[in-house]
Protein backbone atom coordinates (compact mmCIF):
# COMPACT_ATOMS: atom_id res chain seq x y z
CA UNK A 1 0.00 0.00 0.00
CA UNK A 2 3.17 2.20 0.69
CA UNK A 3 4.16 1.67 -2.41
CA UNK A 4 0.89 2.87 -4.13
CA UNK A 5 1.01 5.81 -2.68
CA UNK A 6 4.40 6.76 -2.76
CA UNK A 7 3.68 5.98 -6.54
CA UNK A 8 1.03 8.12 -6.84
CA UNK A 9 3.24 11.20 -5.48
CA UNK A 10 5.40 10.78 -7.95
CA UNK A 11 3.57 10.51 -10.89
CA UNK A 12 1.76 14.13 -9.49
CA UNK A 13 4.61 15.56 -9.15
CA UNK A 14 5.66 14.60 -12.20
CA UNK A 15 2.33 16.12 -13.64
CA UNK A 16 2.93 19.36 -12.04
CA UNK A 17 6.31 19.77 -13.58
CA UNK A 18 4.76 18.85 -16.82
CA UNK A 19 2.18 21.47 -16.82
CA UNK A 20 4.41 24.30 -15.19
CA UNK A 21 6.65 23.13 -18.45
CA UNK A 22 3.80 23.91 -20.49
CA UNK A 23 2.95 27.41 -19.03
CA UNK A 24 6.64 27.74 -19.87
CA UNK A 25 6.88 27.33 -23.13
CA UNK A 26 3.45 29.59 -23.99
CA UNK A 27 4.09 32.19 -21.40
CA UNK A 28 4.25 35.59 -22.70
CA UNK A 29 6.97 36.35 -19.95
CA UNK A 30 9.01 34.13 -22.05
CA UNK A 31 8.26 35.35 -25.89
CA UNK A 32 8.80 38.55 -24.42
CA UNK A 33 12.05 38.00 -22.90
CA UNK A 34 13.46 36.22 -25.77
CA UNK A 35 12.73 39.16 -28.18
CA UNK A 36 14.43 41.27 -25.45
CA UNK A 37 17.83 39.13 -25.27
CA UNK A 38 17.85 38.89 -28.92
CA UNK A 39 17.28 42.88 -29.21
CA UNK A 40 20.10 43.25 -27.11
CA UNK A 41 22.81 41.30 -28.68
CA UNK A 42 21.57 42.16 -32.06
CA UNK A 43 22.28 46.08 -31.10
CA UNK A 44 25.38 44.82 -29.24
CA UNK A 45 26.62 42.72 -31.65
CA UNK A 46 26.07 45.00 -35.10
CA UNK A 47 28.02 48.04 -32.80
CA UNK A 48 30.82 45.87 -32.62
CA UNK A 49 30.85 44.84 -36.17
CA UNK A 50 30.09 47.70 -37.96
CA UNK A 51 33.44 48.18 -38.74
CA UNK A 52 33.57 44.69 -40.67
CA UNK A 53 31.50 44.02 -43.67
CA UNK A 54 31.74 40.47 -44.07
CA UNK A 55 28.54 38.50 -44.40
CA UNK A 56 30.10 35.38 -42.90
CA UNK A 57 30.50 37.57 -39.47
CA UNK A 58 27.25 38.98 -40.05
CA UNK A 59 25.66 35.87 -40.12
CA UNK A 60 26.55 34.84 -36.85
CA UNK A 61 23.90 37.85 -35.27
CA UNK A 62 20.85 35.23 -35.56
CA UNK A 63 22.93 32.30 -33.92
CA UNK A 64 24.36 33.95 -31.41
CA UNK A 65 21.06 35.81 -30.21
CA UNK A 66 19.24 32.58 -30.10
CA UNK A 67 21.88 30.76 -28.27
CA UNK A 68 22.05 33.58 -25.42
CA UNK A 69 18.80 33.91 -24.89
CA UNK A 70 18.10 30.16 -24.60
CA UNK A 71 21.49 29.90 -22.38
CA UNK A 72 19.89 33.07 -19.91
CA UNK A 73 16.34 31.51 -19.50
CA UNK A 74 17.33 29.18 -16.82
CA UNK A 75 17.79 32.13 -14.86
CA UNK A 76 14.09 33.99 -15.25
CA UNK A 77 12.67 30.78 -16.07
CA UNK A 78 13.42 30.09 -11.79
CA UNK A 79 12.29 33.58 -11.24
CA UNK A 80 9.15 33.10 -13.24
CA UNK A 81 8.38 29.59 -11.48
CA UNK A 82 8.30 31.31 -7.91
CA UNK A 83 6.11 33.75 -9.20
CA UNK A 84 3.81 31.60 -10.64
CA UNK A 85 3.83 29.34 -7.70
CA UNK A 86 2.51 32.08 -5.24
CA UNK A 87 -0.57 32.44 -8.26
CA UNK A 88 -1.78 29.16 -8.25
Amino acid sequence: MKDLEKRIKEIEKRNRRVELDKKWETSLFRRFLICVLTYIVVVTYSYIVSKYNNIYFSSLVPVIGFGLSTLSLKLFRKLWEKYNRFNN
